[in-house]
């Protein structure tokens, strides 16, 4: 069989569409998460805003045909500017029966569900807790257009000949239904062609294999009757510039990696693997040649330990971890603040506590990272918007924690870290390098002895930053309470109470030195959405359909968690109603309440998934009638 797709002209019709939601969902083994990051690159590469949500267990290989094995990829793509993966899916695929029923929910009424009949025997739907079939129940799926598809039957035949087993035949019908759904959008498969054969080149006939897949799912829908249209989403009318798909995680990597290479100095990057934020540490690993070292610790202590250890010999130093490894990384974190030096702790935040949902987002940490080590111990606290606002916040991060010597939290969550957006690639001339100093002579003379005294402070209370073994800048630093100025180990009541304001002190000048807050609406009126993290897209799409309603609502998104923009006091005291919608139990609200004396009214949803754009309009309109 021939894998080129077929290209004569087809007489079904066609249709334009401005947005589009499709969801890919099977088992974890079916490849859902490939074919939607291939579906999501050639939308990409056609001209499409996209916006991306995966979603897979957190088991390695949960049961085959299990609900809890069910993994899924959803991908809006538009013509016009998307902040949101989508509330409701307008194409479903369902690999089987367990990723029928526990998606089909979230299909929109006369929606398109695509399914591999194939799949549907009587074990299959045993697992998924069905007692009939419900591809042959008149009433189960009426309220959609049902396509059903032997894909498995049809994979096999489009690679027969190839000498495959038929369970490397089965492991291509991803790519069948990839390019059902190529077809039905009108996508180009070029891409995804190219990939393959890069892919496996050493393993040709799997590319061949995966290629014929692909054709044979386009012409598929090409000849068969089953389709009466199909669809068209012309590109969107981005800002001119070089463009390129990037996840949060790959942006974190490449702000760290591009600070280190403009400010001339190695970055450390010390981890340990934890879901989700184990691919800042694979990325990081590919990017030695840009001045990047990565050291992969035996747990969370000691990558802590070893980025404290770098920071003190003049590196730029960074860790990440999710939830468990930040309150393991608590001890190590507070010696870098006492000591005052220049380390980011990423927090790509996930369900919780303990273990709890692994491979979910949620919102969680912000607690944590202001309050959850002991003693007073204040931290810098930012946090990302989106997948590719966390190249500049990796960046911003490395500004604030070189600039004031100080350990700085970088939050992102799962949503962030994993989904993927159309990231626009910054000039080399627009980025602003960190500037690092280090004292080279001695900065205190007295009876004519000249030493260096490493907390001598400048007006922003910001210490030097000595490199050990330089000559005359001998000094001692640790985790005891030190003498300010002096550095020496000091207990005495008075000086622990001074130095303690002083380190509060000086994260909160830091104030002075990060944006005033932007509001997105009106300057003032009925009612603030305040947000943080990754529910930016939801929070603004909603919040641009109430402006759009006539309502009196106005955005404001925080990137700056801690200390606030100056501003902020400002900005919630010019609404009648603040409200603050959280994927947690209600942490920001609590820390707004207490800063400003202002009744924040609490939207939460602690659901491993982000906020609907519909649910958050809803809410908006009970707040504005109460």
């Amino acid at each position: 069989m021939a894998t080129d797709v077929a290209t004569e002209p087809s007489d079904k019709p066609v249709e334009e569409l401005e947005t589009v939601v499709v969801r890919f969902c099977g088992d974890s083994g079916d490849g859902m998460q490939l074919a939607g990051t291939q579906f999501t690159n050639v939308s990409a590469v056609f001209g499409n805003d996209v916006s991306t949500l995966p979603d897979f267990p957190a088991e390695i290989r949960a049961p085959q045909g299990s609900l809890s094995g069910v993994s899924g990829f959803q991908v809006s793509f538009s013509s016009e500017d998307i902040f949101t993966p989508g509330d409701e899916v307008d194409t479903l695929v369902a690999m089987n029966p367990a990723a029928l029923k526990t998606n089909v929910k979230d299909l929109k009424r006369g929606g398109t569900l695509i399914v591999n009949e194939d799949a549907f025997d009587k074990g299959n739907l045993t697992k998924a807790g069905y007692e009939s079939n419900p591809l042959e129940e008149e009433d189960e799926l009426a309220g959609y257009s049902v396509h059903k598809v032997p894909m498995t039957r049809l994979t096999r035949d489009s690679v027969e000949g190839l000498g495959l087993s038929q369970r490397e035949a089965d492991r291509c019908k991803n790519f069948f239904a990839l390019g059902l759904v190529y077809w039905l959008y009108e996508r180009d498969p070029k891409p995804t062609q190219e990939w393959l054969k890069a892919k496996f080149a050493k393993k040709p006939e799997i590319a061949e294999a995966n290629m014929r897949a692909l054709a044979g799912g386009s012409n598929y829908g090409f000849s068969t009757e089953q389709f009466a249209v199909h669809y068209s989403v012309p590109p969107a009318q981005l800002a001119p510039g070089k463009y390129r798909k990037i996840t949060g995680n790959e942006a974190v990597a490449m702000g760290f990696a591009a600070a280190a290479k403009l400010s001339g100095k190695q970055l450390v990057y010390a981890g340990y693997p934890i879901t989700p934020a184990s691919d800042i540490l694979h990325e990081l690993s590919k990017l030695k040649h840009f001045g990047v070292k990565t050291f992969q610790a035996e747990d969370e202590i000691a990558a802590m330990s070893a980025a404290v250890g770098a920071a003190f010999g003049g590196q730029l130093a960074v860790t990440a971890s999710s939830g468990p490894g930040i309150c393991l990384k608590g001890e190590a974190m507070g010696l870098g603040m006492i000591t005052e030096l220049p380390i980011v702790i990423v927090d790509v935040q996930r369900g919780g506590p303990s273990t709890g949902l692994p491979t979910k987002t949620e919102q969680s940490d912000l607690l944590l990272a202001m309050f959850g080590r002991n003693g007073e111990s204040p931290m810098p606290v930012v946090a990302a918007a989106t997948p590719g606002d966390c190249f500049a916040m990796a960046q911003e991060a490395l500004r604030i924690a070189v600039e004031h010597m100080t350990p700085v939290i970088l939050l992102t969550d799962g949503y962030i870290a994993n989904g993927a957006e159309p990231w626009r690639i910054p000039n080399v001339s627009d980025l602003v390098p960190i500037k690092v100093e280090h004292p080279t002579e001695p900065n205190w003379e007295e009876d004519g002895e000249r030493s260096f005294m490493p907390y001598k402070r400048d007006e922003n209370l910001v210490r030097p930053w000595a490199v050990p073994g330089t000559p005359g800048l001998e000094h001692r630093v640790g985790g005891l309470e030190k003498k300010d100025v002096t550095g020496n180990v000091e207990y005495s009541p008075a000086n622990h109470h001074h130095m303690t304001k002083t380190r509060a002190r000086k994260v909160a000048l830091i104030a002075d030195d990060i944006p005033e807050q932007d509001v997105h609406g009106p300057e003032s009126g009925d009612l603030l959405v305040l947000s943080w993290g990754g529910t930016f897209g939801s929070v603004r799409t909603a919040v641009r359909k109430a402006i759009a309603k006539g309502q009196s609502v106005a955005h404001a998104h925080l990137r700056y968690l801690s200390p606030f923009p100056r501003n902020l006091g400002d900005v919630v005291a010019s609404y009648e109603k603040v409200l603050i919608p959280e994927l947690n139990n209600g942490q920001l609200r609590l820390v707004v309440r207490s800063e400003f004396l202002v009744d924040a009214i609490a939207f939460n949803k602690i659901a491993g998934k982000p906020f609907l754009v519909s649910e958050l309009n809803e809410r908006i309109d009970e707040v504005l009638n109460a």
